[in-house]
């Protein structure tokens, strides 16, 4: 979206102004890169007789495409991606966070 291509240029470029042809040859560039990346992932998936993009799968098109430079950075937040989910998980939720379940469960239990 286009609200999405303005944000990332304000804070890779806050002290710079874009002229909106600029910006919308960004958008353009950043809508192709995506079909491109999605387009090679899906073939790889393919290849591999798999129905789901998995994230090893954009990596790997990463690859092939030229983009190999990017992969530990992709790699990265990948990694920090799975921690935050996995936190989730554990129910990390405003209860939590507030300690009334442990509080709650200790009641159950008594």
């Amino acid at each position: 979206p286009r609200s999405s291509v303005n944000k990332v240029i304000k804070e890779v470029l806050p002290h710079l102004r874009v002229a909106n042809n600029s910006r919308e040859l960004i958008l353009n560039c950043c809508t192709e890169f995506i079909m491109l990346l999605s387009s090679h992932s899906n073939e790889i998936c393919e290849k591999k007789n798999k129905k789901t993009i998995l994230p090893e799968h954009v990596i790997e098109a990463l690859r092939e495409l030229g983009f190999g430079d990017y992969v530990p950075e992709v790699n990265d937040v990948l990694s920090n991606f799975k921690s935050e989910i996995s936190s989730r998980k554990r129910g990390n939720k405003k209860l939590d966070k507030l300690g009334l379940r442990a509080m709650m469960n200790k009641r159950v239990v008594d």
